[in-house]
C-alpha cells in the first residue's frame, strides 16, 4: 500500500482548487468519491465533501473544508499575518500537525529522536489511491469493496529523521464517512519512541463549537454531556486499559444550534478497546481543534529502524440533520462495515441469564431445573453465568477459581457434555425449537486463588516489586505475553469442542493498575485483538457478546469481533433509557445487550412495572431476562411481551434510529424505528411521573415518508405528514406507563 519514500518538494499552493484530472470511485452523489490534482484532494460523499491541499512553501498539509458538499473551484482563505509567538504552522488549519516550528497548539504526533528532541518536519512526499481498503495490521478496522469505499494514502517524510508516516483517508460515501488511521515508521538507523499520536486530528474554522461526550462510571454509562468549547483545551479519556466507563471514545462536534434533528454535527469515534485520549482546543486564533488517538500517558511506543506504528482507525460522520442524522450514518456503516459476525442483523434468540436469578448458588440439578423453567416459559437461550468452575479452588464466590477454566466437579461431576445435552433437549414452549444453551467466561482475569496463578504468577500484569492491587478479588492477566494469549485460544477452543454451546459471555471485570510500562497497555490490545480474531474465526456460528461489567468495554473495536455488547449492570428500566438513548449516539441498538430484571431492582431499589422494563429492554438488539422463571411462570402477560419483542427484534435489528424524545429533556422519552425499506415502524413511548390532572402532550414522528398512508397498530390510518407534523398522543394514568406501537406502510 506504501510507495517508496523520496525527499520533500516544493509543491504549488492553490489559490482557488480546480480539479481536472480526477481518480473516480463509485458513488451515488454527483461528485466522484475522491478527487485529485497535483497536491489537492477532495473526498466527496453523498452530503461531504473534505477537501485538503499541500502547502508549497513548506511541504505541510492544510485543511480546506469538511463539511456539507462543495463542488468545483474553493475560495482561499486569506493568508494570515504572522505577528506576535505564533508562528505561521499555528495560524492555518493543518491535517497533521506535528510538534513544533511555530505551532503551540497540541499535536497529533510527538516524536522523541534518540538525542531527546521531540521536534518533527513531516513533509509532503506523494500519494496514491486504492479501491476498496486494506485491513490494519492487529487492529479491528471497518472494511469493504471498491463499491462501498475508496482510499487515498498520502506519503510524508522527515528529511531530518528519516521518519515516514502515512496518512490513510477511506471515503465510504453512503454514509458521508471518512475513515482515516496512520503509520508511523523508522527509516533512520536509532531507535526513536512515539509520545502520542492521534488517528484523526481535525482543525474547523474560526466559529462557535459545542462538544458531546459520553461520560459516566460502572452502572450508570453513556451520560450525555454537552458544553461550550471554550478557548483552551479541553478534553476526556481513558487511562483504565480499556475504553471504560468513565469515557467512552466517542465525540461530536456540533453547531450551538444543533438538535437531535437539525444542524450540523461531527461525530468522531475511535474503533479501538484501549486506553485512548480525545483532546478539543479552541487556539488563540480562534480555530477548534479535535484530536482522537492513544492515550500519550500510556505509549512511550519505542520503534527500532524499519518498524512501524500503526494507530487505530477513527471514523469521522458528518450530518446536516443534527445528532439523529449522524446517529443513524455510524449505525448504519458499523452493521454493514465493521461488525463481523454472521449475527450481525439477524437471529438474536431471546435469552435468561442466570446470574441475577441464583448468582454463585446453583449445582447441575439446580441449573437444568432454571432451564428447564426457561425453556417452559418460552426462552430461546440460556445462558449459566459466573460458578461453574474450578476445582482445587472452586468458584463458589468471586474470590477463587478465575483462571482454572474446568468445570466444578462438586457442582458437575460429569462435567459440562451431559449438562449442555440435557438443556439443548429442552423444547421451547409453543415452538418445535430446542433450547440454545450459552455460557459465561472471564479469560482476561485470574484470581490469587487459583492453580493458573500459582504456577503463573509472572503472567499477570504488574510493575516489579511494587505491590499487585486487586478488585474484585481479582488480577489482570497479560495478554501482551504471547503464552497467556495462547493460554486463553487453547482453553476456549476445549470449551467450545462441547456440542452445543451456542453463545459466549466474555466479560471483563477491572481496569489496569500497576503494568510494566505504558507501551503494554497497546501491546495488550493487540494480543487480546489476535485472541479475538482467532476465536471468532474458528467458531463463527457461535454468538459472542462482549462485557465488561457492563458497558465498560462498549466501543467499536469490540463491534469488529463481537455483534452484542452488555450495555450495562444496572438494568432498571427508567435508568436503561438514558444509557441506551445515550449509548446509541455513536453505537447501533443492534448491538445493545438489554435484560429484563426482577425488583425491586439490584442496582437502584427501584420498582418498577414488568411492562415497562419489557418495553425499554425490547430497545436492545440482544433482549432477555436477567430473573428466576418461576417468579414470573404465572404472570399472563409474560407470553405477550415475549411475543412482543420477537416481533419488535427485526426492526431493532435493521432499521433506522430516531430519538424523538430524550429522557434528560423531557419526561416523556421517545423513540422510533423505521425498517430499511420504509414499509414498518415501531414507537416506544414512556412515561416517567405521574400527570395527574394535566393534558398530555403529542409526540411528532420522524422518518416517515409524508405522502403515504399508515395503519397505526392495525387500525387508524394517517398519512405520513399528519404523524410528522402533527403527531399521536397517549395518556397514562400512572407513573412508568409505556406503549409499542407499530405502524405499517399502505
Amino acid at each position: 500500500m506504501v510507495g517508496s519514500i523520496r525527499p520533500a518538494v516544493a509543491l504549488g499552493l492553490p489559490t482557488l482548487c480546480a480539479f481536472a484530472s480526477i481518480v473516480q470511485a463509485q458513488t451515488t452523489s454527483s461528485s466522484p468519491a475522491i478527487v485529485a490534482e497535483g497536491t489537492t484532494f477532495a473526498l466527496n460523499g453523498d452530503q461531504l465533501s473534505y477537501r485538503f491541499h499541500v502547502n508549497h512553501t513548506t511541504g505541510d498539509l492544510v485543511s480546506d473544508h469538511f463539511g456539507g458538499l462543495v463542488t468545483g473551484a474553493i475560495p482561499s482563505p486569506q493568508e494570515p499575518a504572522v505577528n506576535g509567538w505564533v508562528g505561521l504552522p499555528g495560524r492555518i488549519r493543518r491535517e497533521f500537525p506535528d510538534q513544533g516550528r511555530g505551532d503551540f497548539r497540541i499535536p497529533a504526533v510527538r516524536i522523541r529522536q534518540s538525542p531527546g528532541y521531540t521536534v518533527t518536519d513531516l513533509q509532503y512526499t506523494s500519494h496514491e489511491v486504492v479501491q476498496g481498503k486494506h485491513a490494519l495490521p492487529g487492529l479491528p478496522s471497518t472494511f469493504g469493496n471498491a463499491e462501498d469505499v475508496t482510499t487515498l494514502v498520502v506519503h510524508l517524510y522527515d528529511n531530518y529523521s528519516s521518519v515516514a508516516a502515512d496518512l490513510s483517508y477511506s471515503i465510504f460515501p453512503k454514509y458521508d464517512a471518512v475513515v482515516r488511521s496512520v503509520n508511523i515508521t523508522n527509516q533512520g538507523p536509532a531507535n526513536i519512541t512515539i509520545e502520542a499520536l492521534a488517528s484523526l486530528s481535525i482543525d474547523f474554522p474560526y466559529e462557535d463549537l459545542d462538544m458531546i461526550s459520553l461520560r459516566g462510571d460502572w452502572a450508570r454509562e453513556a451520560q450525555v454531556q454537552r458544553r461550550k468549547v471554550d478557548y483552551g483545551v479541553q478534553g476526556f479519556g481513558s487511562d483504565t486499559g480499556s475504553s471504560s466507563h468513565l469515557h467512552n471514545p466517542f465525540l461530536a462536534i456540533v453547531d450551538p444550534s444543533t438538535t437531535e434533528s437539525q444542524g450540523e454535527a461531527w461525530g468522531f469515534n475511535l474503533i479501538y478497546t484501549g486506553s485512548f485520549s480525545a483532546a478539543v482546543e479552541k487556539g488563540s486564533q480562534g480555530f477548534t481543534r479535535a484530536l482522537l488517538g492513544f492515550n500519550p500517558d500510556r505509549l512511550s511506543w519505542e520503534l527500532g529502524p524499519d518498524e512501524t506504528l500503526t494507530s487505530p482507525e477513527c471514523v469521522a460522520i458528518y450530518s446536516q440533520d443534527g445528532l439523529g442524522g449522524m446517529s443513524r450514518k455510524f449505525h448504519r456503516l458499523y452493521r454493514n462495515h465493521l461488525i463481523k459476525s454472521k449475527f450481525a442483523t439477524a437471529d438474536r434468540p431471546i435469552l435468561l441469564n442466570s446470574w441475577e436469578g441464583v448468582y454463585f448458588d446453583y449445582n447441575q440439578t439446580s441449573i437444568e431445573t432454571l432451564a428447564e423453567e426457561s425453556a417452559a416459559l418460552g426462552i430461546h437461550l440460556f445462558v449459566m453465568d459466573d460458578g461453574w468452575f474450578g476445582d482445587k479452588y472452586p468458584r463458589v464466590s468471586d474470590n477463587a477459581g478465575l483462571g482454572d477454566w474446568v468445570p466444578n466437579p462438586a457442582r458437575f461431576p460429569e462435567g459440562l457434555s451431559p449438562v449442555v445435552q440435557d438443556i439443548t433437549n429442552f423444547t421451547v414452549n409453543g415452538t418445535d425449537s430446542k433450547l440454545r444453551f450459552g455460557i459465561w467466561v472471564e479469560p482476561e482475569m485470574v484470581n490469587p486463588n487459583s492453580t493458573l496463578y500459582h504456577e503463573h504468577p509472572d503472567w499477570v500484569l504488574h510493575a516489579g516489586p511494587y505491590p499487585r492491587t486487586e478488585r474484585r478479588n481479582q488480577l489482570v492477566l497479560n495478554l501482551a505475553l504471547p503464552e497467556v494469549q495462547n493460554f486463553i485460544i487453547d482453553f476456549m477452543t476445549n470449551l467450545l469442542q462441547i456440542d452445543g454451546i451456542s453463545y459466549i459471555k466474555w466479560d471483563n471485570n477491572r481496569g489496569f493498575h500497576e503494568t510494566p510500562s505504558p507501551s503494554n497497555d497497546h501491546k495488550y490490545m493487540l494480543g487480546l485483538y489476535r485472541v479475538f480474531d482467532t476465536l471468532t474465526n474458528r467458531f463463527p456460528d457461535v454468538l459472542w457478546e462482549g462485557c465488561a461489567s457492563g458497558g465498560g468495554r462498549f466501543d467499536a473495536g469490540m463491534l469488529q469481533y463481537f455483534p452484542q455488547i452488555w450495555t450495562s449492570d444496572n438494568t432498571d428500566g427508567v435508568d436503561r433509557i438514558t444509557i441506551q438513548f445515550g449509548t446509541s449516539l455513536a453505537y447501533p441498538p443492534s448491538a445493545m445487550g438489554a435484560h429484563l430484571s426482577a425488583v425491586p431492582n439490584a442496582q437502584t431499589g427501584r420498582t418498577v412495572p414488568f411492562t415497562f422494563r419489557a418495553h425499554v429492554a425490547m430497545m436492545g438488539g440482544s433482549f432477555g431476562l436477567e430473573l428466576d422463571p418461576a417468579t414470573v411462570q404465572d404472570d399472563a402477560t409474560v407470553p405477550e411481551l415475549l411475543a412482543l419483542a420477537q416481533k419488535v427484534n427485526p426492526l431493532v435489528l435493521t432499521g433506522d434510529l430516531y430519538r424523538l424524545r430524550l429522557p434528560e429533556d423531557s419526561q416523556w422519552p421517545a423513540a422510533l424505528f423505521v425498517s430499511e425499506d420504509g414499509a414498518q415502524a415501531v414507537l416506544f413511548y414512556f412515561q416517567l411521573r405521574p400527570n395527574v390532572n394535566h393534558a398530555a402532550p403529542w409526540v411528532r414522528l420522524q422518518g416517515l415518508d409524508p405522502a403515504a398512508e399508515y395503519t397505526v397498530d392495525g387500525n387508524e390510518r394517517y398519512s405520513g405528514a399528519t404523524l410528522m407534523n402533527m403527531g399521536l398522543q397517549f395518556t397514562f394514568e400512572t407513573e412508568y406507563g409505556s406503549q409499542v406501537v407499530f405502524l405499517a406502510k399502505q
